[in-house]
């Protein structure tokens, strides 16, 4: 797999701004380690916008000194996500999980993205654990991704403002807003894949258990496109969750 790369429409004089999105909830843990990682693109004149779903665990007080602007909202991602969203400055929007880390590559991997004509992109993706089975999993998730044109928000997916904007961004849904949002951008194009990946805490797959998690992911994706209501999947995403912390 390669990055895509075409001449795009954009004029290629124009500079890329990028908005860097986080949504943020309990994250003091992580927060800041991610947001030093983002200094170097506010260091380049991009913008970092943190907004949090309510937070009591201090993460406010560590993203303000460490972010353009900090927002409060409803809690929930897909709520979040719109909201940094519109009052983000960039033309081009990276919505970033608060415990992941963006390649040294990134701002040379945007503007080549840019410069092209695909509409949005994601990033290929690569688990923060040291266990071989985390490398068969990064491997099937980006194989996925390659084939299917489908992008999770564990691969940073990144949008072109005026496209997020006329498809009305990220619907305000409880579990799988990303895959139905990309469901929607790849009618537009296909998206712009960058290989050198993004990388995410293992946390939750070490906590549930990777073949347990594994297996919850792909249920509850398979109960997605047979139509079930992502209210219903995030009841039983949780339940599964308690499930799995019980002694």
């Amino acid at each position: 797999m390669s990055e895509q790369s075409s001449q795009g429409d954009d004029d290629p004089g124009e500079p890329l701004r990028l908005s860097v999105i986080v949504p943020v909830w309990q994250e003091a843990a992580t927060i800041a380690a991610t947001l030093q990682h983002l200094v170097p693109l506010r260091e380049a004149g991009h913008q970092v916008i943190v907004v949090d779903g309510g937070s009591d665990d201090g993460t406010l007080q560590l993203a303000e000194p460490l972010c353009d602007r900090v927002l409060l909202s409803g809690r929930g991602r897909a709520c979040q996500m719109n909201a940094g969203a519109a009052v983000a400055t960039g033309d081009v929007l990276l919505f970033l999980h608060a415990d992941s880390h963006l390649p040294e590559s990134t701002p040379a991997a945007l503007e080549r993205f840019h410069a092209g004509r695909n509409a949005w992109g994601r990033f290929n993706v690569r688990l923060s654990g040291k266990r071989p089975l985390f490398r068969v999993i990064e491997w099937f998730m980006n194989q996925r991704s390659w084939l299917t044109g489908i992008a999770t928000g564990d691969q940073a997916l990144f949008v072109r403002r005026s496209v997020f904007e006329a498809l009305r961004g990220f619907k305000e849904i409880p579990l799988m807003e990303d895959v139905e949002l990309s469901s929607r951008l790849r009618l537009v194009s296909r998206p712009y894949c960058v290989t050198d990946p993004v990388v995410t805490d293992s946390r939750r797959w070490e906590q549930g258990g990777a073949w347990r998690t594994i297996f919850l992911m792909w249920r509850l994706r398979w109960r997605y496109w047979r139509g079930e209501s992502p209210e219903t999947l995030a009841n039983a995403y949780r339940s599964d969750v308690r499930n799995a912390q019980e002694p």
